[in-house]
């Protein structure tokens, strides 16, 4: 046995048109094998090889080895096929046989009993289905890998078309089993696919009882994602952790396999539905026309020129100060196209000269100023410099705009510039406001203006999504700022999409805000994750649980909630998802004052003064936080050791005295 064992190790490893050629032979082999049994159950009787007429077995060679070529027979790997070849063996024996029973059956030949037209496809069907079962088991149990003793046993929620190929894909994979299918469609119920039960959905209790489920599989990749969401929170009342298949827009070629399984992303949680793009806007400042964008190498600005470079610009400027994530950026769009002219441009907003030589040298036609730091607790710790690049970055971008004449900008802001509680929502709602002054002094002059406000964008480097799931996966805690936290949240690619589209809309300088939907309390997130990862949560109730969530507090400048609109008077505008505002400005012959002090202080880093300005143009901004910045805490810290050192040198004076 060792030795077959030996030889077949060897046959494996052989170059892929030798493997074909055996298995060729070996079919020739089995065809005169066919006739011969044909012959003998036919005759009931032992015949010799040399006795049997030849000419039934010349037709059954030329016909089987072509007809098995022409349907891939030969192409397949025996070791990973499933019961799927058995389908494809029937079908190449079902068109032989009628070939060769019209021939041998029909038609005849004098000496051969026309019964062996029917009886030789017969048995050639079995044989040859015989032969690539017994290959395939025969390689599996000496040469896979060491299965574990305990596989996973898995439920496909989906007998469709993707949960039918699954179930294929999963046929060999050494870790997971297959124990049935769940599907809505009550016709499917208690009937049996492919070897597997179709189950209730609303059986998933019993079943996970019965069976042991361990794992729940989502093959149903064309449905809403309110269908979506309604099922996975049914599932997720049970210890059951879920994965699902890629969305419709994903497979491309219409095969699925284990490779495709992936964990529930947070879209999937949410259910959010996205409205597909209005391309006559996508295409409105971008097709043919020189675009600039600012932080092109961040989570928001990248996923713009991702967008932009399908919408094939005449040129694309990258703006990046971060090395790296411009060199990151600039590869992934010129393999992504070769014929766009992709510029990197290493920059900072705030040096006027480089401005200057990027917006003379390229007459840009379209801004999308994507550049800022919105970390909250950063900015807050950061606070002079933050204001430096948040103002007076987007202020001297949009004036050398409007100086060399750039059609469109289109400011990204953000919901924290609603009644700001933190110095990064103050810096961008200030930089709002420059944008709209500048436009009112300049509105004779060519540029056209766009603020486009929304809330958290799901797969941004800021998201606190990703921190939650590698604290899921190390075994927590999970840290919660507060119980009632809540947020607004958006996918990267939408957001992109709407920047763009709400740019191409406006007329003048107008505030458009996205359509968030309705926001969502992160610790009902945080539960879902949790509970949809197979594990519980530990808690009062449940002190065995898996995974502790902990609250920490809210952290400088944070808000308990976000807001989208400063009034209560949004327009609707043509496009579902987007509506407009107008919110307040300071005219710029009292901004610029304002600024040129705001300058100073930032230059000589005053920074409770720089605040104190800030709480002054911005009658909105209500600070929840004493001034946490680094720098300022330093000063006073060397204040007071100046101060304590002083008071014991004069404590030194008086007792030599």
């Amino acid at each position: 046995m060792s030795a077959i064992v030996k030889i077949s190790k060897n046959v494996l490893y052989l170059p892929r048109y030798l493997k074909r050629s055996i298995v060729i032979t070996m079919d020739i082999i089995l065809c005169v094998l066919c006739v011969w049994l044909a012959f003998y159950l036919r005759l009931e009787e032992f015949v010799r090889f040399n006795n049997i007429n030849i000419l039934p077995v010349i037709i059954s060679v030329i016909l089987a080895i072509p007809i098995f070529w022409i349907i891939g027979l030969y192409k397949t790997m025996f070791r990973f096929a499933g019961s799927s070849i058995l389908f494809s063996v029937a079908i190449g024996s079902f068109f032989y046989g009628l070939i060769y029973f019209t021939i041998i059956g029909i038609y005849g030949f004098q000496g051969i009993p026309r019964s062996i037209g029917i009886i030789n496809p017969l048995l050639l069907f079995l044989v040859i289905s015989g032969s690539r079962l017994t290959i395939k088991y025969f390689f599996l149990n000496n040469f896979s890998l060491k299965r574990p003793k305990n596989k996973k046993k898995i439920l496909i929620y989906g007998a469709g078309s993707a949960g039918r190929q699954l179930l294929a894909s999963l046929e060999n994979n050494p870790e997971m089993k297959v124990v049935g299918f769940l599907d809505d469609n009550e016709q499917f119920h208690d009937q049996t696919i492919l070897g597997q039960t179709v189950f209730n959905p609303q059986e998933i209790e019993q079943l996970s009882k019965l069976k042991n489920i361990d794992l729940v599989l989502l093959a149903l990749p064309s449905i809403s994602s309110l269908k979506r969401n309604q099922i996975i929170n049914n599932l997720n009342t049970f210890k059951i952790k879920v994965k699902t298949l890629p969305s419709i827009q994903d497979i491309v070629d219409g095969k699925i396999s284990v490779a495709d399984i992936k964990d529930l992303s947070i879209e999937d949680l949410l259910g959010r539905e996205q409205v597909k793009p209005d391309l006559q806007l996508m295409s409105k400042n971008i097709t043919s026309k020189i675009v600039l964008v600012t932080g092109a190498g961040g989570s928001i600005g990248s996923e713009l020129c991702r967008q932009i470079v399908r919408l094939k610009p005449k040129i694309l400027l990258l703006i990046e100060l971060n090395e790296f994530a411009l060199y990151k950026i600039d590869e992934e769009l010129k393999k992504q196209t070769s014929n766009i002219n992709i510029i990197p441009l290493i920059a900072n907003v705030q040096n006027l000269s480089r401005l200057e030589a990027i917006f003379k040298n390229f007459h840009v036609d379209t801004v999308y100023h994507a550049a800022a730091y919105k970390h909250v607790p950063l900015v807050e710790a950061n606070i002079c410099e933050g204001v430096k690049n948040n103002v007076f970055g987007t202020f001297l971008l949009a004036k050398t705009s409007i100086i060399h004449e750039v059609s469109n900008f289109v400011l990204v802001s953000s919901d924290k510039a609603v009644r700001p509680t933190n110095i990064m929502g103050a810096s961008k709602r200030l930089a709002e406001i420059c944008v709209q002054s500048l436009y009112n002094e300049f509105k004779f002059k060519k540029t056209k203006f766009a603020i486009v406000r929304f809330g958290n964008v799901l797969q941004s480097s800021g998201s606190v999504i990703p921190k939650f799931k590698k604290q899921i996966e190390e075994g927590g805690p999970v840290t919660l700022t507060h119980p009632e936290v809540t947020r607004f949240f958006m996918t990267l690619t939408e957001s992109s999409q709407l920047v763009i589209q709400a740019g191409a809309m406006t007329e003048a300088c107008e505030v458009f805000i996205l359509d968030m939907g309705k926001s969502v309390k992160i610790k009902s997130l945080v539960y879902k994750m949790i509970k949809l990862s197979g594990l519980t949560i530990k808690e009062n109730i449940n002190p065995e649980g898996d995974i502790e969530i902990k609250t920490i507090g809210l952290r400088p400048g944070e808000k308990l909630y976000e807001e989208l609109l400063l009034g209560d008077n949004p327009k609707k505008t043509f496009h579902e998802k987007i509506q407009k505002a107008q919110d307040p400005f300071i005219p710029l012959n009292l901004l610029q004052k304002e600024l040129d002090k705001m300058s100073f202080f930032l230059e000589n880093n005053k920074i409770y003064k720089v605040k104190n300005l800030l709480k002054n143009l911005l009658p909105t901004y209500k600070s929840n936080s004493e001034i946490v910045d680094y720098l300022y805490e330093n000063k006073q810290i060397n204040e007071n050791h100046k101060t304590n050192n002083l008071n014991k040198n004069k404590n030194n004076i008086i007792s030599i005295k």
